[in-house]
């Protein structure tokens, strides 16, 4: 059962890439809305091209979670290279929007070594036209990221409430 937001790194600790912190506000997630984020990401070594991003989104229908299909690039999909994604939402060259800018976080592959750390900062969730079978609920998901061996996982647990 989903008690609120909640997550964990599944990578046992292994993965060269670990999700150290994270906290989410507030709970549970309303769209539209504001999201007040906090994190902290470690990394042993380069992250660069091509970055396998596996996404299983499940949603509880009563004491049941079912798996989410992967319709329009949302719900439980696949994504060969998110660097081509990042691409395409921000052009290369172009510096990276706030407020990953002012804390030297990269938006762009390849991502160094080292540790990333993004204070409470606030995002705009806008009027998204969500498919209904993603709205109002609790949802688990959970993201394997690899190049070839996996290098991160995490799982999280939420509420979604749109209006």
């Amino acid at each position: 059962q989903v008690g609120g937001f909640s997550w964990e790194d599944c990578g046992n600790g292994k993965d060269p890439v670990v999700l150290q912190s994270l906290s989410v506000a507030p709970d549970p997630i309303s769209i539209p809305g504001s999201l007040r984020i906090s994190a902290s990401v470690s990394s042993r070594e380069a992250v660069a091209s091509p970055v396998k991003v596996l996404v299983v989104v499940e949603k509880a229908l009563g004491d049941l979670w079912i798996q989410l299909p992967c319709i329009d690039g949302m719900g439980s999909c696949t994504y060969d290279d998110v660097c081509v994604i990042l691409d395409n939402f921000i052009p290369p060259g172009t510096t990276c929007p706030e407020p990953l800018l002012t804390y030297g976080i990269p938006c762009h592959c390849p991502f160094k070594a080292g540790s990333y750390s993004l204070p409470a900062s606030d995002f705009l969730l806008p009027d998204m036209e969500l498919p209904s079978w993603m709205t109002n609920g609790n949802y688990r998901v959970r993201v394997t990221v690899s190049r070839g061996e996996e290098i991160a996982c995490i799982k999280l647990s939420f509420s979604l409430k749109s209006q």
